[in-house]
């Protein structure tokens, strides 16, 4: 046992020294939109839906992959290589996109902040002026191992989830095998749809930038490469792993019952005369740390994105005074977001319509520039992607893509 631990204490080691970016880049997909998703697909398909998890795992693992080994192997960030090797026009176009696409999402996520304090009753002005102090307080003075703590943090919060979900009579074989077996029955357009937007809200064009990011930021080398891949793996792993216990706490008290959500935000209440006080609390609990985790991931992306397209220092271990432009960005997008939700004539839906749009136009290119990206062995050298996995992440790509299209369309005939 001693000669084991001897063994085996240094690589563990080595994993925890480079813990964190992907497991917080992908617990970050789910934001309040994707719990809300996973909320509404448990109420009307119940456990069949769990039979998406499966396959959203593997390609956010694929797809995340890419971007840390681009991170680790060139140390640059997508922005610069972007610049670098498209030029200047291509820069501000992705950036343009990204930047609009992003702004949607944080007022999307305020918005479910939101909802969730007013179900809650909870004065909904003050606490967004507590919660934006704190939120830049904590992220303009603190240092990278800080800020990655604080996140880290958040990501056990997810843990709320899976309390929850034990305290809803769940029916745990069943669950299980719909990961295998979703049932013939459910198969129809509905069923289709609901497993395509799962896809969509999981994997995004701003998660790709994140990752990739945040692993610079934290300054890793590609010695440290099988690590940071491993955690990856668990990053997507623990993921859904959360996103299963959102699906389950729904299917087993409001689908079982035959109550429908109108928005992912009801959840919390609507499950409480099924599973009791504290599996409600503890579900709207979950929901708005999952609101507060995208509204400051997401806004850190731009932030990163804008100082490595155009040059500029961008990094949490870089003081106000030398970081101001992307510490400026990462504010304008918080007080953009709370201004625009607290307005009571502006159309949230519009903004979250052409949100999923701007997604939808740039995942594409994301997923182009990964895998230009990741082929080109004067960038890469031996980590370039070998032919088998160059075909899957191709497949992976098509599917992803097709997948944020499909929702795309679906808001738009929506609106009609």
């Amino acid at each position: 046992m001693r000669f084991l631990w001897s063994k085996y204490k240094y690589k563990l080691f080595l994993f925890f020294s480079v813990f964190g970016p992907a497991t917080i880049a992908a617990i970050s997909d789910n934001d309040a939109a994707g719990v809300a998703t996973y909320s509404l697909a448990g109420a009307k398909f119940g456990y069949s839906i769990l039979f998406i998890l499966v396959p959203v795992t593997v390609l956010l693992a694929v797809t995340q992959e890419m971007g840390v080994r681009i991170a680790l192997v060139t140390g640059k960030g997508l922005g610069d290589l972007i610049r670098e090797r498209y030029g200047i026009r291509m820069t501000i176009i992705v950036f343009t996109v990204l930047m609009i696409a992003n702004v949607g999402t944080v007022i999307a996520n305020f918005a479910a902040l939101k909802a969730a304090l007013n179900m809650f009753n909870l004065p909904i002005l003050p606490l967004f002026v507590i919660i934006l102090l704190g939120i830049v307080l904590f992220v303009s003075k603190g240092d990278y191992k800080t800020n990655q703590r604080l996140f880290l943090l958040a990501v056990v919060l997810y843990f709320s989830y899976v309390i929850s979900a034990f305290k809803s009579n769940v029916n745990w074989s069943q669950a299980i095998l719909s990961m295998i077996n979703p049932g013939v029955i459910q198969l129809n357009k509905e069923y289709i749809f609901a497993s395509i937007a799962v896809l969509g809200t999981t994997i995004t064009p701003w998660g790709q930038f994140f990752v990739n990011s945040f692993l610079i930021d934290k300054k890793l080398t590609s010695d440290k490469l099988k690590y940071s891949q491993l955690e990856t793996y668990f990053g997507s792993i623990l993921t859904d792993f959360f996103s299963f216990f959102m699906i389950v706490a729904t299917a087993a008290t409001l689908f079982s019952h035959g109550i429908k959500l109108e928005s992912g935000e009801q959840a919390a209440l609507a499950i409480k005369p099924f599973a009791g006080e504290l599996a409600s609390v503890l579900f709207g609990f979950g929901f708005i740390n999952a609101a507060l985790m995208g509204i400051i991931i997401i806004s850190l992306t731009s932030a990163y994105a804008f100082s490595e397209f155009f040059g500029y220092t961008g990094s949490l271990d870089a003081p106000f005074e030398k970081g101001k432009i992307f510490y400026g960005i990462f504010i304008l997008q918080l007080l953009v977001g709370a201004v625009v939700v607290i307005l009571p004539f502006i159309s949230i839906f519009q903004i979250v319509f052409f949100t999923q749009s701007f997604n939808g136009i740039l995942l594409p290119f994301v997923f182009y520039f990964l895998l230009k990206f990741t082929n080109n062995r004067e960038l890469m050298g031996s980590h370039i992607n070998t032919k088998w996995y160059n075909i899957f992440a191709i497949i992976s790509t098509i599917v992803i893509i097709f997948a944020a299209l499909f929702v795309v369309l679906g808001s738009f005939l929506s609106l009609l």
